[in-house]
């Protein structure tokens, strides 16, 4: 129940998937809406210390959603062949816009060499600060890899729709259902 099948998707990747997409989302339009706030908004020094918080966690969730994808079984995939490599090219290139949105962010916020500061719970250091333009740079590649990211993730909920309702698969129920088993 909590590892994958050759079948079916095991609870953490399931738990870890989902969060993954609701931070993704709810990080998205936290940094949309707090780069309009003034200076003198309550939540002008709040709102970007909730993004780097759970921007760290969610970098910290990534790495460890990595790891745990390279050591357990990935279920069959579903699907013409074209369909099957898209898919596969489709989750390389959403774990790769998620780490440069989650890395740059860090390159932001760690750039005069202040740690981050995750909810008061603990600070993770600064190890790369100090690099030439590295704010702006990082936050260019941070603002326009976060707008790829989202429309990619958009397009990989409109495929796992299709996927559902069109084509008849299973392919939703199995990240709804831990190990679901259902056999084509």
């Amino acid at each position: 129940m909590w590892g994958n099948s050759r079948f079916g998707w095991g609870l953490v990747s399931i738990l870890l998937h989902w969060l993954s997409a609701l931070a993704i989302v709810g990080l998205f339009v936290l940094g949309w809406w707090m780069t309009g706030l003034d200076y003198y908004d309550s939540w002008y020094n709040l709102a970007p210390w909730w993004h780097r918080s759970v921007g760290m966690l969610l970098l910290f969730a990534t790495l460890g959603r990595l790891v745990w994808r390279f050591v357990q079984p990935t279920p069959v995939a579903r699907g013409h062949r074209l369909e099957r490599l898209a898919a596969h090219a489709g989750h390389i290139l959403l774990y790769c816009l998620m780490l440069l949105v989650l890395v740059s962010g860090y390159l932001i916020s760690t750039a005069e060499g202040s740690g981050v500061d995750v909810f008061g719970w603990f600070k993770v250091p600064a190890l790369v600060s100090g690099l030439p333009d590295q704010a702006t740079l990082a936050g260019t590649i941070h603002w326009y890899a976060a707008w790829a990211l989202i429309v990619l993730a958009a397009g990989h909920a409109l495929a796992a729709f299709k996927h559902h309702l069109i084509d008849r698969h299973d392919v939703l129920v199995r990240m709804l259902l831990p190990r679901y088993t259902r056999r084509h």
